[in-house]
């Protein structure tokens, strides 16, 4: 086993040129790991490299990480002279094997920065660190940096046209997004409640995603498997209360808009043609929507489902606290916008012939009126009949539901914790109340 100083820089920089053909001969690698083995047995190279597997016998790792750790800061106080191919292996060397070391990220910053290296190669330096160390924030926020040179700075040809997102083609970005969500889903199943990769997930979703609905309602059908298998992932269930927030907050900012915008052509249509008003009627019906209420009446059912299952989960009852809440929240918006609806409804009667959108239309079904729609008869559009219609609505969302699942909960378990978190929640009901 090497010893003397001379020694150990041969074998490392053998190590760090095995690691290099490694890479070069198979550069699908889709995960690193040590091979336990406290001393070299044989006169071989320490990197072994399984189909897309590499691993790195742990004997040379105390002299490996010492010696590149130390030879890249003497580079960084200008103590000794790395050419750029020399700084690329050492800082991938020092990153496989401590990927929280600010100063090899720094440095490879300035080679993407320099146009000395492919910014791809980076993101999937770091897929694999992250495989052996899920957690490290340094290498989470190294990746976010990546994929902002990748958005602002053209980087990657053909992306993206500098500073405009919006000119990417649309399904580059949602295969860049897509793999991001896989890097995240691997880190997190390696390590329980993973902050740092579901983090990063919202920060994607932010930045790439722009929160349409369609991508919050793929997110929230995708972890949905997740989740259940991870019933004390607190992490992963405050991920999906970010996208029903952000579901809450964005169907009704649409809706906002889209009710603008229907009352606007429901005026023209005193004033244009029957034709024309027909086309912008059809067009308003092609806006997209979102059976909101379901949505967190369906959140619901699971969390009842995996409180069942899974007794003395205090994330699940957490989680329960933000779904009602959501809820509640919605209950006093909604209604602002039916009663729009149905006023401008009860003073033309243009309205009721009009094809508003289907956003539109389901939030003011709570406002309806029972034999609207018929037509054989006529009933007079009065302040009793909107409040008998409005009732059922509401108290879906009151808190007497729940009040009634505390009880059978309390009723039939056995588990300490789980009566304890039961209470719990009844108190926060009360004091809500």
């Amino acid at each position: 086993m090497a010893e003397s100083p001379e020694e150990v820089a041969v074998l490392v920089q053998r190590v760090v040129k095995d690691i290099r053909n490694a890479f070069q001969r198979n550069p699908h690698i889709d995960e690193i790991g040590l091979i336990p083995c406290p001393e070299a047995r044989y006169n071989r190279s320490p990197i072994v490299l399984v189909e897309n597997k590499l691993g790195v016998e742990s004997w040379c790792v105390k002299f490996l990480l010492p010696y590149v750790h130390n030879k890249l800061l003497l580079y960084r106080q200008r103590k000794q002279w790395l050419n750029k191919d020399e700084l690329i292996d050492v800082t991938c060397t020092l990153l496989l094997l401590n990927p929280d070391f600010t100063t090899a990220w720094n440095v490879r910053k300035e080679l993407i920065l320099s146009g000395t290296l492919n910014p791809l190669k980076d993101l999937h330096l770091g897929k694999l660190a992250l495989t052996k160390f899920p957690k490290s924030p340094e290498t989470w926020i190294h990746r976010r940096w990546v994929l902002q040179q990748l958005i602002q700075e053209n980087s990657l040809p053909s992306l993206v046209t500098k500073g405009n997102l919006g000119a990417a083609p649309v399904e580059r970005i949602h295969r860049l997004v897509q793999e991001e969500m896989n890097v995240c889903s691997e880190a997190a199943g390696r390590y329980p409640s993973n902050y740092n990769a579901w983090s990063h997930r919202i920060w994607v979703l932010q930045h790439l995603g722009k929160l349409t609905i369609k991508v919050l309602l793929d997110e929230l059908s995708s972890t949905k498997y997740w989740v259940s298998m991870h019933v004390s992932d607190h992490s992963g269930f405050h991920y999906r209360q970010f996208l029903l927030n952000s579901l809450v907050g964005r169907t009704v900012t649409d809706s906002n808009l889209l009710l603008q915008n229907w009352m606007v052509n429901v005026q023209n249509t005193r004033l244009l043609k029957e034709e024309e008003s027909a086309g912008a009627a059809a067009a308003c019906a092609e806006e997209q929507s979102v059976d909101l209420p379901r949505c967190l009446e369906e959140e619901l059912e699971l969390c009842t489902e995996l409180i069942d299952t899974y007794p003395g989960h205090e994330t699940l009852w957490c989680h329960r606290r933000c779904v009602f809440y959501l809820q509640h929240h919605l209950k006093n918006r909604i209604p602002l916008l039916s009663a729009v609806v149905s006023s401008v409804g009860s003073n033309d009667e243009t309205l009721n012939n009009s094809h508003c959108s289907p956003a539109i239309s389901h939030m003011a079904q709570a406002m309806d009126v029972d034999g609207l729609n018929e037509s054989s008869s006529k009933q007079v559009y009065t302040q009793e009949t909107k409040r008998l219609k409005r009732a059922p609505v509401q108290d879906s969302f009151g808190p007497e539901m729940e009040y009634r699942f505390i009880n059978e909960v309390l009723s039939t378990c056995r588990d300490v914790d789980q009566a304890r978190f039961a209470t719990a929640y009844r108190k926060w009901l009360f004091i809500g109340d």
